[in-house]
């Protein structure tokens, strides 16, 4: 079964902005859940983005509190190197199939996998969106409450389409769609399986922007 994604073929220039932490001022989910789970990020964080990426997220958040005065964003994760993407393929993977009692090579887990996951290649003409660190995954809090959105982030089901609950429970449907504005309004796309994963600069961003070519590559 091919596991290539739709963006594989986008060209990378790639333009050279540092990878630096996310500033203070954003909320995090602490601690972080890769990093419980055993994942190795060596002398780098998962807090991290390219320089062009946090400029991004803080006029999302800007605009967001110019809506909702007491609503913030909240990180959940963001630069993955090469090993926790696999690390989490992998732990994820033995984690459908336990739970859906299907082998490790059935194609219909691997499947399931790669709907929501990117695979941990090391080519650099398609590195993972994380890695590249032009990628984040996060939601909304509101009086430093998590926001429900429906359904838990990295959940391998449909209720993680952004549009699943659009007329099953319209008032989570309206708290994916002020995320999905905000980010907008900053330059960020929204992944089409995920409510919760927003990119910038990378090839899922120049795919669904129209764009000749990416210009974050693995970092």
């Amino acid at each position: 079964m091919s596991v290539a994604k739709p963006y594989s073929h986008i060209p990378i220039e790639e333009c050279g902005e540092a990878l630096l932490p996310i500033p203070d001022r954003f909320a995090r989910v602490n601690p972080h859940p890769y990093q419980s789970l055993g994942a190795d990020y060596g002398d780098r964080s998962p807090f991290m983005l390219r320089e062009g990426a946090i400029l991004a997220l803080i006029k999302a958040e800007t605009y967001l509190q110019s809506l909702y005065p007491n609503c913030r964003l909240l990180i959940f994760d963001a630069y993955r190197p090469i090993a926790v993407q696999k690390f989490m393929v992998d732990y994820t993977t033995q984690t459908l199939s336990q739970k859906y009692k299907l082998a490790l090579d059935d194609p219909r887990l691997q499947e399931l996998v790669f709907t929501f996951w990117a695979v941990p290649s090391d080519n650099p003409l398609h590195p993972p969106p994380h890695s590249t660190a032009g990628a984040i995954d996060l939601t909304l809090m509101a009086e430093g409450i998590p926001v429900d959105m429906g359904s838990p982030i990295d959940e391998s089901s449909e209720r993680s389409f952004p549009d699943y609950f659009q007329t099953l429970n319209p008032e989570v449907h309206h708290h994916r769609q002020i995320l999905l504005k905000v980010m907008t309004y900053a330059g960020w796309v929204r992944h089409p399986q995920e409510w919760w994963h927003f990119s910038i600069g990378d090839q899922s961003w120049a795919w669904q922007r129209g764009a000749p070519c990416a210009y974050y590559g693995g970092i």
